[in-house]
Parts: C-alpha cells; structure tokens; sequence
C-alpha cells in the first residue's frame, strides 16, 4: 500500500475510532474499544479495505502513536483525542514543570483571553517537547508554540493525566497560565 492510501487508511480509522462510530455502524465500549472484525467488515461496507495486518501496521507506524491494540490484538481504540464519550482510564498524573502547545498564530488573541479550550474533544492536548508542539501548530498555518506553567498549575489544583503516547490532558489551560515562547 503505498503512502498517500495508508494515510487515508489512518485518517479514516481516526474519525470512526475518535469521532463517529456510528458512520459505519460502530459501538465501542465504555472504554473506546471496537472489535477489529467488526471494524474490518462494517468499514468494507463503506468501501474502505482493512485486514488484520494494515490495522497493526498502522497502531505501529502512526507517527503519533494513535491507536492501540489491546494485547490479543482482536480490539483497537484510539489513544485520545475523542469528541465522543469514553473512558481510558488514565489516572491523574503530576506534569512536567512546563508543557507546550502548538497552534496557529492567529488563535494567540484569543487564547491570551481565553486560555486553551479543550472544545469538541474531551481535554487539552499538551507536549512535553518544543519540537512536536511545533508540529502541532505548523498544521494549522504559520505555527506558534505556546508555554504552559503546568507545575503552578498542579500546584494549583489542576488536573493532568499522559496517555499511552506520551500526550499530556488537562481540561482547560486558563489564559494566566499560558505564554507565547
């Protein structure tokens, strides 16, 4: 498969396993889990071909690490990221001094107001490192990467988990807590 269809493969894959199962006729349990035999037959009657190998090919090569298999390898979720209701069961974690987050330019004054603003999905998504927030941003035009006192934060009371890719959560990062670097 060559790299343009793998990509529409894991854009797919994101939209059903994040935001809309019922497109193709998906439930997932309360954790976010969809049986990988039902995701293969219910997504080949909407004209995308999967098979067991494509979907661990693209838990292990998403650049993001998106997606996980559970250990048998017979059910798949996304890691975070949803505008649906599941559970994860991640457990409150104690962040990093700082954290970044990557967005365009133009979203600046209004964050400055605002603060970051989880919106249709379930938590603010945090990096850890400059560069992937940097990456983050690019792909919504001329990048800024923004600072979270998330230590203060902590300290403060708020609550952060990591998923299982490294991607630190929080529901909502107030305007006093957030710099442009």
């Amino acid at each position: 498969m060559n790299e343009k269809a793998l990509k529409q493969a894991s854009k797919f894959l994101s939209l059903v396993l994040r935001h809309q199962p019922e497109l193709i006729g998906l439930r997932m349990d309360e954790n976010g889990w969809v049986d990988v035999d039902q995701l293969i037959s219910k997504a080949a009657a909407q004209g995308m071909t999967y098979t067991p190998e494509l979907i661990a090919q693209l838990v292990r090569e998403s650049d993001k690490q998106r997606f996980a298999l559970s250990r048998d390898g017979e059910r798949i979720r996304a890691n975070q990221g949803h505008s649906v209701e599941v559970d994860l069961g991640y457990q409150p974690t104690e962040p990093p001094g700082i954290l970044f987050h990557g967005t365009a330019a133009r979203n600046w004054p209004s964050i400055q107001e605002q603060g970051l603003l989880k919106g249709e999905r379930h938590h603010v998504h945090l990096s850890a490192e400059r560069e992937t927030a940097l990456k983050v941003g690019q792909r919504h035009g001329t990048a800024v990467v923004l600072v979270v006192d998330s230590a203060r934060m902590h300290h403060e009371g708020f609550v952060f988990f990591r998923s299982t890719n490294g991607v630190w959560l929080t529901d909502a990062v107030p305007a006093p807590y957030v710099s442009q670097e």
